[in-house]
């Protein structure tokens, strides 16, 4: 079967392929999602401050800088073993965090982590917006519904294991992403998943046909990460601040993941109908004033405001990456792999400040402040200029 890198002609979505992706997602991102939930023991064990601690998810997603170039080169070269090796080249540095002697060797194990990381995530979603014919949001959600699945499941999962075999016994783990990628080899061996070009195009070139829509939605990214980072990175010692219950800690991370994933499929399907810009400006109205609610209220009150915080915020993404693609000329890599970089990086140097606020006033009052300046993201919605698939 030959290799290609334009979508199907008729339009068709291919649900097989879209799944087969999304489970991959999955089986990866349950790994990379540990950092989070065993942060608690990190701080204990090593004695770090949340700046230190936050420095740490900014080491994993150093390796974003490479992003365009990894696009590039996927635009070139077959990208299948990037997502057959992606889960076992995750699974056993993140498997071998509570073994680190010192923090140096922390961040070396996440430093490859990441490495991983933009491997699979960079050429990913443009397999997607190839298999998902005319449905770009429909397949964007499918995919990103699988990485949200492990951030759900991922917390809770750790912190079961580790409560059983300890903080530094949980390494057994990795095999399960080892045999995932010989599961996975076996079942990509026959499926074609280059992406290839007649012309490379450059990452200059990329970025200059995309500035209309990198521009605002890199502001949107970075305002959007003050909120992300507070949640997905803080919330378990937020919670564990004010119950001093672990469990309650992974549950609340689990909550917020879940409602990511009810809101990436909502999200990113009613954008093929309503348009991305719309679909964005509304999840961004609605992240910032939840996340308020979250803060200031208290008791059973704050699950629900959790889950609709967790909805708005996290299916923004889908929408972004299908406006990506579909911005593009030719849907490539390359274009996938510069916002990527943005995204990543703005995440991790979002998360370092918003670790350094909350050691000079707390959490609490840190979570305000990034609610606060999660609502200047929403001029730059406006901003945006019309998707192939927006309106």
């Amino acid at each position: 079967m030959p290799e290609s890198n334009e979508k199907p002609q008729n339009g068709t979505f291919q649900t097989g392929r879209v799944l087969l992706l999304s489970m991959c997602h999955f089986i990866h991102d349950i790994y990379s999602s540990f950092l989070a939930p065993l942060l608690p023991f990190i701080i204990e064990k090593f004695s770090l401050s949340l700046t230190q601690a936050g420095l740490l998810s900014t080491v994993m997603q150093l390796p974003a800088l490479l992003n365009p170039f990894i696009g590039k080169l996927a635009d070139r070269i077959s990208v299948r073993y990037f997502i057959i090796l992606a889960p076992m080249l995750t699974a056993i540095p993140m498997s071998l965090l509570g073994l680190a002697p010192h923090y140096g060797v922390l961040m070396i194990l996440l430093f490859f982590t990441g490495i991983s990381v933009s491997l699979f995530h960079v050429p990913a979603p443009v397999m997607v917006y190839r298999v998902a014919g005319n449905k770009t949001g429909r397949g964007m959600s499918f995919y990103m519904t699988g990485g949200e699945l492990a951030r759900t499941l991922g917390p809770i999962s750790i912190i079961a294991v580790v409560s059983i075999l300890g903080f530094e016994g949980y390494y057994p783990v990795m095999f399960f992403g080892i045999l995932a990628s010989l599961v996975m080899f076996i079942k990509f061996k026959d499926i074609p998943l280059a992406v290839k070009h007649q012309e490379t195009p450059s990452i200059r070139r990329t970025c200059m046909e995309m500035k209309g829509l990198l521009g605002p939605l890199s502001a949107i990214v970075l305002f959007r990460g003050f909120m992300h980072a507070s949640m997905s990175t803080f919330l378990p010692l937020y919670i564990i601040q004010k119950t001093n219950d672990i469990w309650l800690a992974g549950i609340s991370l689990s909550v917020f993941e879940a409602a990511g994933v009810a809101g990436i499929m909502t999200v990113g399907t009613l954008s093929d109908r309503f348009g991305r810009k719309k679909m964005l400006l509304f999840c961004l109205l609605v992240a910032p004033t939840s996340l308020l609610l979250f803060i200031s209220s208290s008791g059973w009150l704050q699950f629900p405001l959790l889950i609709l915080t967790g909805f708005s915020l996290l299916s923004t993404t889908p929408v972004m990456l299908a406006m990506v693609q579909e911005f593009s000329e030719d849907g490539s890599s390359a274009a996938n792999g510069v916002f990527m970089m943005i995204s990543f990086l703005a995440r991790s140097a979002v998360v370092v400040l918003v670790g350094f606020v909350a050691d000079q006033i707390g959490l609490e009052k840190t979570y305000i402040f990034c609610a606060a300046i999660g609502f200047l993201s929403i001029p730059f919605v406006l901003k945006l200029e019309k998707t192939a698939g927006g309106k």
